[in-house]
């Protein structure tokens, strides 16, 4: 089977029950998503699927050969950063680290929903969504930091929102 990934196909031949997070870190050797619950709850696996965000721990690996997926090694680079990262080492949104691959994949997937328009559950108005924290949060509610650096993630989802 072929699956590209961060613009670039790649060959594997992973049993069909295997998740899609299970094919990025066994299979293709992609090891920044993480696993951490492994039933959705988290959002440690977030990556994005055809622009949208997505738990990769809760889908087959094969229903995804034509799909573009993107995850956080295809978001930047140490030489390189999207500016979500770097927003995220300027306001200490990493703590451990563990969940901000899932955070930062969010983000950008949350970051274009915005531009777009689509309101959630706590925008006050549907025409026109303002990204105050209050939306952020509401917004990235599906991803767990046991750090508690949630105000610091939302610190950096806000200034390159409003960049």
């Amino acid at each position: 089977m072929h699956f590209t990934i961060n613009g670039s196909v790649h060959e594997a031949d992973p049993d069909i029950r295997a998740s899609l997070l299970d094919l990025l870190r066994e299979h293709v050797g992609l090891t920044g998503t993480k696993k951490g619950c492994d039933h959705g709850q988290c959002g440690a696996c977030t990556i994005l699927v055809n622009g949208r965000r997505i738990n990769a721990c809760l889908t087959l690996a094969v229903m995804h050969q034509d799909d573009d997926i993107l995850t956080i090694e295809g978001i930047g680079s140490a030489d390189a950063l999207h500016p979500l990262q770097a927003a995220f080492v300027r306001h200490d949104g990493y703590q451990c680290g563990y969940c901000t691959p899932g955070q930062i994949c969010s983000a950008v997937g949350m970051l274009d929903e915005v531009k777009k328009g689509w309101a959630s559950h706590v925008s006050a108005d549907l025409d026109s969504v303002t990204l105050d924290g209050l939306e952020i949060s509401e917004r990235m509610s599906g991803n767990l930091c046991r750090c508690s650096a949630y105000p610091n993630i939302v610190d950096a989802i806000s200034e390159v929102a409003s960049a």
